[in-house]
């Protein structure tokens, strides 16, 4: 590749597009909004969560120097990750806090991206993030799943056309703040009925003896602030 074509890789990749028209952002917010309500649906959807909330967890334990092991994602869509390192302390907290506020801070972050025009550059990144990603995934089902989402990443951002990578940037940057917030509830209604007793709540509490409904409460805080300003970069309100 000559220097002609690098930089016109450049600038296509770090290049700035036009904003779609407002009924296309519209549409895409109502397409994610089908994704997560419907319990048929979201049983499927919930699989791109999963990635978000453990690659969340693996990418934390990384910049807080804990040795990642491997990250498995289930088809029943929990997941586990796994790293080594001091048991207690800011870098473990951090890690356990990092799953359920991945989502929404991924799409929050995402809707900053589109909102100043970078469409290409956020498909490119989540193509980067789950390659990365997938060097660690220690089961089969996991691997197929990170594959073909990273796969339709990467033929989105490389074969179609720029409306069609809009619309599909609008989509997935919608679906993970709208996503992002089911989650928690769940969470929240499975302890009110007994369930879940090792979850990252839970566990957050035995590493900080803050009480579980506390970490809820930043779950449901991150998810919900995340939805209100991403969804008002998106709209451009």
């Amino acid at each position: 590749m000559d220097s002609t074509e690098l930089g016109d890789l450049w600038d296509r990749v770090f290049g700035t597009q036009s904003a779609p028209e407002q009924w296309l952002v519209v549409v895409t917010a109502t397409v994610a909004l089908v994704a997560v309500v419907p319990n048929l649906l979201w049983r499927l959807s919930r699989n791109a969560i999963t990635i978000a909330h453990e690659g969340g967890h693996g990418l934390v334990a990384l910049l807080t120097g804990r040795q990642l092991s491997g990250i498995r994602l289930h088809s029943d869509t929990s997941g586990l990750t796994v790293s080594r390192g001091k048991p207690t302390g800011i870098g473990m907290i951090l890690t356990a806090a990092a799953g359920y506020t991945a989502p929404p801070l991924l799409g929050l972050g995402g809707a900053w991206l589109l909102a100043n025009g970078r469409i290409t550059l956020l498909l490119w990144l989540a193509t980067a993030l789950l390659a990365v990603m997938l060097v660690m995934i220690r089961n089969l089902y996991g691997a197929l799943t990170v594959i073909l989402t990273g796969t339709a990443f990467l033929l989105v951002s490389w074969l179609t056309s720029a409306d069609v990578q809009a619309a599909f940037a609008y989509t997935v940057v919608w679906f993970l703040l709208l996503g992002g917030v089911r989650p928690a509830f769940e969470l929240q209604s499975k302890r009110r009925h007994g369930g879940a007793p090792d979850s990252d709540a839970d566990q957050l509490a035995r590493l900080t003896h803050a009480p579980a409904a506390i970490w809820l409460f930043l779950f449901h805080a991150v998810s919900l602030c995340s939805l209100i300003g991403g969804g008002r970069w998106l709209l451009v309100l």
